[in-house]
């Protein structure tokens, strides 16, 4: 629901106000967990989560990739998702030393500095201008560069995007088919969709049970690990985005997340025709620990970060919102599905189950290379003016 409205919400109140917005329930849900005294306060602090958690997914990318200069996008970008697994890590640790009421009152801590925080950061000058507030717009964007900077250049270019936008009329379902929109449609939903067909909240919510699985005795350490490894991954994809670009970041990403799911796969096949006592059951139980970790880190690589990257780059200013939105709902519901069917997969077959992840892996890498562009050093109005 949250991603649904996000868009919307954007577009009427600005990228601070969704922000401070979606603050509000994130700080009672975590609030009604840790005072929980049944299953409905976690049900009704959950629901609040998500709600906020669906605004910021949208929000939070589009704003820094509006206010983001051409030669720094990519880097900047990748701020929102080395974010999240840096809060994923959090909770692996501090799971494993608070009870789970004061990790709730924890959880409260970062949208409670946000709210604060919002009134010292400037809005989107392309919200600004859209909205047709020109002197604020001007101002905004000569605080985001810096005031000895010439920003004459970049301001006449936003005007030409914002007015041509402005002139047109409410988009109808039909135009949606038009090569400017379908293609960056695609390109936006596709690969966000396929971000999460690949696994991934699988193996990250799962990760206790499938080293246990594996046969690793200290699951929970184990997961924390593979934790700070995507941290460190995504962290090498932000320094690298602006310097070797979105596209090979990309291929290499999902080429490795195929080999690494389809290594996976065999040695889960394997392993159900060997003897839990034997050696060769150790071997490959240390191999499958070793390709899980390769295929997180080669997931946060590139396929952890980038589509959302390129999701708030490629979308034009005319049908951002809505388009914005649907992506947003899209990734959410993909990772529903898969979280939801995750386990019972995983109990009818682990092998089989990496095996449908290496499929949709495979596909995802023949996507990228077929039809991803490369947006680097662009400014989103030239990326936007390719698709026509």
């Amino acid at each position: 629901v949250g991603a649904i409205v996000s868009g919307q919400m954007v577009e009427h109140v600005g990228h601070k106000g969704a922000l401070m917005i979606a603050a509000i329930p994130n700080i009672l849900g975590w609030l009604a967990i840790s005072v929980a005294k049944d299953t409905t306060f976690l049900y009704m602090g959950r629901l609040l989560e998500g709600f906020g958690v669906g605004i910021i997914s949208y929000t939070v990318p589009v704003y820094i990739a509006e206010i983001s200069p051409r030669n720094k996008r990519g880097a900047l970008g990748c701020v929102n998702p080395l974010s999240v697994t840096l809060g994923m890590v959090l909770a692996y640790v501090l799971g494993m030393l608070v009870p789970w009421r004061m990790l709730a009152l924890i959880g409260t801590l970062p949208c409670t500095i946000l709210i604060p925080g919002l009134f010292f950061i400037p809005e989107s000058p392309r919200w600004l201008a859209k909205m047709n507030k020109m002197d604020d717009f001007e101002a905004s964007l000569q605080v985001l560069r810096g005031s000895d900077t010439d920003i004459t250049s970049e301001v006449n270019d936003i005007k030409t995007a914002v007015a041509s936008a402005n002139k047109m009329t409410a988009i109808r379902f039909q135009e949606l088919n038009q090569k400017k929109f379908r293609m960056p449609l695609i390109l936006g939903i596709g690969l966000l969709v396929l971000q999460q067909l690949s696994g991934i909240n699988a193996i990250l919510f799962y990760a206790g049970s499938i080293f246990k699985a594996a046969g690793v005795t200290n699951s929970n350490l184990a997961a924390c690990g593979v934790g700070a490894i995507g941290l460190l991954a995504t962290g090498a994809t932000t320094w690298l985005l602006d310097r070797a670009g979105r596209r090979i970041l990309l291929i290499i990403s999902s080429a490795g997340m195929t080999l690494s799911l389809l290594a996976i796969a065999v040695i889960f096949f394997l392993k159900d025709n060997v003897p839990q006592d034997s050696d060769m059951y150790y071997i490959l139980s240390m191999v499958s620990l070793f390709a899980i970790v390769a295929y997180v880190i080669t997931f946060s690589f590139g396929m952890g970060a980038i589509p959302w990257v390129i999701m708030s780059e490629i979308l034009p200013v005319s049908i951002k919102s809505l388009a914005g939105s649907f992506a947003t709902l899209a990734n959410w519901l993909t990772s529903f599905g898969i979280t939801m069917t995750a386990n019972l997969l995983l109990s009818w077959s682990a092998g089989g189950t990496f095996a449908c992840y290496t499929l949709v892996s495979t596909f995802t890498l023949m996507f990228i290379i077929l039809w991803v562009p490369e947006t680097k050093g662009r400014t989103l109005e030239e990326i936007q003016w390719s698709f026509r």
